[in-house]
């Protein structure tokens, strides 16, 4: 049910955040949904025996003293299983607006106080026919729809469950030469633990000491431990699968990336979609204009159509049990809980309700290169040897004299040697020649120069002038590597695709996106990377701004645009943008700009993240077509749309079936939505 936060006197905080109730009951189930639950056991534990027991004395037993036994045993399910729904109305009453429970309430309060003058005044309506079965079925009937609803909710909250659950309860804390068993709540930031085989990672940490594979599954929804060394950062909850590592926390409580991706999660799940706003504005007035139309109707069908005042009671009952909006209620809530809690246990950070309206909305993609199609950092891509030498000399040679060098270009030459099993000597000395390369002499006494044209002669840079021409066009950065004056190769470096990018971008474009790549490196990067993922709208030397610029142009051509980027660099455009994807956060989940935040560095999700969106609306959508439908249809039926057609008589089973009708309502709407965990996040 909508609620307006000015009015309404229910009230709960959780993480800083404020949320609003329409009855005790809701409140509960936010706080407390286990202890809702059994609230909901024991209820049904009563109303059910009695219910079957008043059905017998009904319709099989016709005892003398029937009535008043059936009148008292009816009082307990009317006034002890049912108390929440009085309770509802005194919520109601506080908050200045109806719900769901007021319409229970004055249902079968209807039925059980004509049943209950009917027995003990039976002058009163001389028919003596007593409805206490249907003020106990349709009470029992609505306790069961409301336990399988809460049940299904559950169900729906796993993903959050099994986050909160990541997080261990105990840490290895090292005092001295001494391990000391600790709480969570006695972790401090800079602590050192030790954490073994097997075990949890108990905070966000760096590696200081030691080896490990941990499991991040849980967390990034890769499923193939990755490997931890110091200086490594390790994420709190994940889990340590071989080797004993030394860490030290860096975040705690609030601040880990845990607790963060939990926060998200759960502000997603209770976050409004504009497309709710419809159903909370017919809410608002709904359950005054049922009471009215169920009134209007049993009082029409008494004085013009000639039903017996039992008829026309049973008339008001049935309007009033069928129309019951919860349906209406859960519709977004439901759905936003599946696909947000299933999408953070794979990497996926939605931010709220609206940012999955808007990426289902979604027809323009906008990437950035760096960090995000590429890998953010050199690779050597080629080697090409000369003079009768092969590619793994010039590879070591190039190592050794690039060993000790701290630039990125350096460090990618090293970086492959090593990856070629090629372990590069230290050098006798070495010099940087700032802006043009680094001059070595080996241990052999040999001369290694690599670096660009500036440290070669004319003539030797000319012979091989046409491998560079053809590695250049490629988009990256050749080394030249020469040997006691004589060029004996070519490294190719270039910022290295990522795996997936290409599948990725052919995604997108089979799935009908306009793809759009802006990036801040020059027009031939730039083109070769576009050419190689066939993307045909290019803009290269890109500031900043010029993203913006680009986002609004787009935007005012009627395009909805989804930035996909780094989530710093391109944070203004992240925040122009329909719905900015802030792509490799990794820990730093807080300080995302984007309204959708991939923990991985990898392009493939944002894909997903908008095919989330679009199926996630979907299932809203369907479900606020139920609900709506299922009222539209209904109400007139309990009105007294088939009395022309079946008689009075159809009033016999009509408020049962309303009960039915009602809880099986919401009960379809949250399996609706659970049908999302069936959504393919690889």
């Amino acid at each position: 049910m909508h609620v307006d936060e000015k009015t309404s006197a229910l009230a709960a905080e959780r993480e800083g955040r404020k949320y609003y109730f329409c009855s005790t009951s809701c409140k509960i189930q936010f706080e407390k949904p286990e202890k809702e639950i059994k609230a909901l056991q024991y209820a049904l534990l009563v109303s059910w025996p009695i219910t079957a027991f008043v059905a017998i004395l009904t319709y099989v037993l016709h005892l003398p003293a029937g009535n008043y036994i059936m009148l008292v045993m009816a009082s307990v399910v009317q006034f002890y299983s049912g108390r929440r729904f009085y309770a509802g109305i005194v919520d109601a009453i506080k908050n200045r607006s109806a719900n769901m429970d007021t319409l229970i309430a004055l249902g079968t309060s209807a039925a059980w106080t004509y049943s209950a003058v009917v027995t003990l005044f039976p002058f009163v309506f001389p028919s003596g026919s007593v409805y206490f079965d249907t003020s106990t079925i349709v009470i029992s009937l609505i306790l069961t729809g409301t336990y399988m609803q809460r049940l299904a909710e559950s169900r729906a909250a796993t993903a959050i469950s099994s986050l909160v659950a990541m997080q261990p309860h105990m840490a290895h804390m090292i005092d001295g030469d001494k391990v000391v068993e600790i709480s969570m709540e006695q972790i401090r930031k800079g602590d050192l633990l030790l954490v073994k085989p097997g075990e949890k990672i108990p905070a966000d940490s760096a590696v200081v000491k030691g080896k490990c594979s941990v499991d991040e599954s849980m967390i990034t929804g890769e499923s193939i431990p990755l490997t931890k060394r110091p200086g490594d950062v390790v994420i709190g909850g994940t889990m340590n699968v071989t080797g004993s590592i030394m860490i030290k926390v860096m975040n705690v409580g609030e601040d880990t990336t845990l607790s963060q991706i939990i926060k998200i999660v759960q502000d997603a799940a209770s976050s409004k979609v504009p497309v709710q706003e419809l159903a909370d504005r017919i809410a608002a007035y709904f359950v005054p204009v049922v009471v009215l139309v169920g009134f209007v109707a049993s009082v029409s069908w008494y004085l013009v159509g000639g039903v017996g005042v039992n008829i026309a009671m049973l008339i008001f009952v049935s309007v009033l049990i069928i129309a019951c909006p919860c349906a209406l209620g859960i519709a977004t809530p439901a759905a936003l809980l599946v696909s947000s809690g299933m999408a953070a246990k794979n990497g996926i950070l939605i931010k709220s309700g609206d940012a999955l309206q808007k990426a289902s909305k979604v027809d323009t993609v906008v990437l950035d290169k760096t960090g995000t199609l590429t890998k953010g950092k050199p690779e050597v891509i080629e080697i090409v040897a000369v003079l009768g030498y092969n590619k793994t000399d010039v590879l070591r040679l190039a190592a050794t004299a690039e060993i000790n060098s701290e630039h990125v270009i350096g460090r990618a030459v090293v970086e492959k040697a090593e990856g070629e099993g090629i372990k590069p000597e230290f050098p006798r000395s070495f010099t940087y020649r700032e802006g043009s390369g680094i001059v070595a002499v080996d241990k052999k006494g040999r001369k290694i120069v690599v670096g660009n044209r500036d440290l070669f002669d004319k003539r030797q840079v000319a012979a091989v002038a046409k491998p560079m021409r053809e590695l250049e066009a490629r988009g990256g950065t050749t080394l030249i590597v020469g040997m006691d004056g004589k060029i004996i190769g070519l490294i190719a470096l270039a910022d290295a695709m990522k795996e997936d990018s290409k599948k990725a971008v052919n995604n997108l474009k089979m799935a009908g996106y306009e793809i759009w790549m802006i990036t801040g490196d020059n027009e031939r990067a730039a083109s070769a990377t576009a050419d190689v993922l066939g993307i045909r709208n290019v803009i290269s030397h890109a500031k900043p701004k010029d993203k913006i610029d680009m986002v609004t142009k787009l935007q005012k051509n009627g395009k909805v645009v989804a930035m996909v980027g780094d989530g710093i660099n391109d944070a203004p455009a992240l925040t122009k943008a329909d719905v900015g994807v802030a792509i490799g956060a990794g820990t730093d989940v807080a300080l995302q700009s984007g309204s959708i935040i991939l923990i991985n560095n990898n392009i493939r999700d944002a894909f997903i993240a908008l095919q989330l969106g679009k199926r996630t609306m979907g299932k809203i959508r369907q479900n606020l077509f139920w609900a709506f439908a299922y009222n539209i249809i209904l109400i007139p039926v309990a009105a007294g749309a088939l009395i022309p057609f079946f008689t009075v008589s159809i009033y016999d089973i009509l408020p049962t079936f309303a009960a039915l009708a009602m809880a099986f309502s919401s009960v379809t709407v949250v399996s609706n939505s659970l049908l999302l965990r069936r959504f393919r996040f690889y």
